[in-house]
């Protein structure tokens, strides 16, 4: 199989028209000579996390177009090399071998799932390529499954699920039930989370998980309802998210109990409306985070979007590529040995503030927050307010860990 012109050569320069109108970008026969810097994103573009997929590479996209048309990384204009897994962890390992063998890739970001990233995590020291994560979230990756050639530049699910406990901590409520995706990600941060309600003396009462793609939630809502816990933590995106916070206000679930999600993001909000009400949950990225790079970016964003909203892995995806391009000006090119060790110590004023890498484990520390979906003046539908944030020494376990001690 091969890669197709048609999809990769499209994400090339990211929209090239702004790139084009930049004068300066090849004047440098050194830099031609120097050829591009391709990066693969072997991503879910369809399929139940599709959306997230797609997120993922606009955010990649977007930032490729605004940095080539400031004459790309040391000269060198950014290639991107989309292709579509639909979710499949094989498909993704053997389209990620394929950019490697057919097309010399040796830098990777955008992989939507975590178990795909999980898949491509063992092959990275046979290949000589370097994965930066802009959204998996399993703790795993900078845990058990560790290897030299991986970071991770956003937020795990650890961190995710750590956050919603310090907020809990604070709060009044006692007794939760747990309902996850039936895949890594999801096992991994709902443990993480039992064990932090656990270690905080409150009443974990149960879990479930749901196999991705799944359309009728009524029967894991009933089981929420008979529970008798006073909230419901879930972890759960794209389709299956949208499912269940549409058939949870069917049900009349959150009159009887608190929604809390490890991740609360725009797409959902706006594919179910007021269904998205009073949800509480930790934030990845939001564009109502108050800092002055994220006002920038989300102003960039909005002039080429007309007037959208950058979305939670679209602005985790722009942070990621940030950190690409940090770790290669660092390295001064993009070998793979000197590109790894520049990146061990990349340190960045991001669109979440200060984030700093652990050379330990490839973790970047930053801020965790937490949100609530509200309506606001001026928005057509509800998003998500900042109510509360938590430093990254707080939220970030232990190297290779993805527990916590206090």
């Amino acid at each position: 199989m091969t890669i197709k012109p048609r999809v990769t050569r499209r994400a090339v320069l990211a929209g090239g028209s702004a790139a084009v109108a930049s004068p300066h970008i090849w004047t440098s026969a050194r830099a031609q000579a120097a050829g591009t810097i391709k990066i693969g994103i072997p991503a879910a573009l369809t399929g139940p996390l599709g959306t997230v997929g797609q997120q993922t590479k606009r955010g990649a996209e977007f930032y490729a177009k605004v940095q080539n048309a400031k004459g790309g990384i040391l000269g060198r204009k950014i290639e991107l090399l989309v292709e579509d897994t639909a979710g499949n962890p094989a498909n993704c390992v053997r389209k990620a071998q394929e950019m490697v063998e057919r097309h010399g890739v040796k830098i990777f970001t955008g992989l939507t799932l975590s178990s795909e990233a999980l898949a491509v995590v063992p092959k990275l020291g046979e290949w000589d390529a370097i994965f930066v994560s802009g959204i998996n979230g399993d703790g795993r990756l900078t845990a058990d499954s560790f290897v030299p050639n991986f970071f991770r530049a956003n937020i795990s699910g650890p961190m995710g699920a750590r956050a919603v406990s310090l907020f809990l901590r604070e709060g009044k409520i006692n007794s939760v039930y747990a309902l996850g995706l039936d895949y890594a990600w999801g096992h991994n941060s709902v443990q993480v989370f039992e064990d932090e309600m656990k270690r905080a003396n409150k009443n974990f009462i149960g879990k479930v998980f749901a196999p991705t793609g799944t359309k009728d939630y009524s029967t894991y809502i009933t089981k929420i309802r008979q529970s008798g816990a006073e909230a419901s933590y879930q972890v759960l995106q794209g389709d299956d998210n949208n499912a269940f916070l549409s058939q949870s206000r069917q049900y009349g679930l959150p009159d009887k109990v608190t929604l809390l999600t490890e991740i609360v993001d725009l797409a959902s909000i706006k594919a179910v409306g007021d269904a998205s009400l009073g949800l509480i949950g930790s934030s990845r990225y939001s564009f109502t985070y108050d800092h002055p790079k994220n006002k920038d970016f989300v102003e960039l964003w909005r002039k080429d979007h007309g007037g959208g909203l950058p979305d939670t892995f679209e602005g985790e995806t722009w942070q990621a590529m940030q950190v690409i391009q940090a770790g290669i000006e660092k390295a001064n090119g993009t070998d793979t040995t000197p590109l790894r060790t520049a990146l061990t110590s990349v340190e960045l004023d991001s669109i979440k503030g200060k984030i700093k890498f652990r050379e330990c484990d490839h973790q970047a520390v930053q801020q965790g927050f937490m949100v609530k979906v509200v309506k606001k003046d001026g928005f057509e539908t509800p998003i998500p307010e900042v109510i509360a944030t938590f430093p990254g020494e707080r939220t970030t376990p232990g190297c290779k860990k993805t527990t916590y001690d206090d």
